[in-house]
Order: structure tokens, then sequence, then C-alpha cells
């Protein structure tokens, strides 16, 4: 299990790590945004350095509109787990965003006003 902190505004935060082609992991906070329904997505400018392999082009509705994204095939370590997933990068991405996709396999629980913030992967699931 992960403990997650609140944003000032309420939003949902989690330290995860992007693992490179080369195996390097890079810590970062990822704001988990249930309005977008796939696993994760990062501005292109991140790409150069994480060398994750091209998959594909997309274009998606989001909040501003239609927006191109390449999609790569990129590794993540949460909860202890690692996961080889599409990793989706726009040039409008403020965030490293984990998308509703996780709750498939993951048990969030959220209690603002006890302060807890928690993602875990079920037991059996596996990336």
């Amino acid at each position: 299990m992960i403990e997650g902190n609140f944003g000032s505004d309420g939003e949902l935060f989690f330290e995860i790590e992007l693992i490179t082609a080369d195996g390097l992991e890079l810590p970062v906070e990822a704001m988990l945004d249930t309005g977008f329904t796939e696993f994760l997505a990062i501005n292109k400018q991140d790409l150069p350095g994480l060398g994750w392999r091209f998959l594909r082009r997309r274009t998606l509705r989001t909040a501003q509109g239609e927006a191109d994204f390449e999609i790569h095939l990129g590794k993540v370590r949460i909860d202890g787990r690692e996961f080889e997933i599409p990793v989706y990068a726009g040039d409008e991405i403020t965030e490293v965003l984990l998308g509703s996709q996780w709750l498939k396999s993951m048990r969030l629980i959220v209690d603002m006003p006890s302060g807890i913030l928690s993602l875990e992967v079920i037991s059996g699931e596996s990336g």
C-alpha cells in the first residue's frame, strides 16, 4: 500500500517511480485523475530521458478539447510492483497523471476528514 497526500484543492497525489529503458527509477509525484481513463499521462518533454518505445499516436477528447497524444510503452513501479503500460504523452500535461484504469486492479481509500489516502494493489493482481 502506498500512502498519498492531499493537494491544497483536494487533489490526490501519490509518489510512484518511472523506470527508464536503462532501469533507472525516477520518483515522481503523480496526481490521480479519474477523468483520464487510461493508465498514465506525462508531458512530451519528459520522454527523451525515459527512452520508452513509441507505439502509436491517438487523439483524445480532453477538458480543453481534442488533443493528440503519443503513446509509448513505459514502466512504472507502484506499491512495490513493476508494471509495463501504455503511457500517453501530450503537450499540455502539467502533472504526471494516474488514470482511472488503475482502479480496476487497485483499491483506493480516501478519507479526507481523517487525512487518510492510500492506494494498494489488490492481491493476485499484477502488471
